[in-house]
């Protein structure tokens, strides 16, 4: 279960669709910390598995093991 944050942000910006750019977003990520961005970015992940019906074990590193040999000519 995700902690409530302990610096919560609220921004808020209204702009119609032909004015909208990028720079509200960029400046709301600024303004949190790296472990805050880690955080949401996990959520997202696990809001999408339970969303498709995933299992949680798709989060697992898939490892893959072969043998490269080299033909005789």
């Amino acid at each position: 279960m995700a902690e409530a944050p302990t610096n919560r942000v609220v921004m808020a910006r209204l702009t119609s669709l032909e004015d909208h750019d990028r720079a509200f977003d960029v400046e709301f990520w600024q303004a949190h910390d790296t472990a805050a961005r880690w955080q949401a970015a996990w959520e997202l992940v696990q809001a999408y598995l339970e969303r498709t019906g995933k299992s949680g074990d798709a989060l697992r590193l898939q490892r893959t093991v072969s043998r490269l040999r080299r033909q005789r000519r």
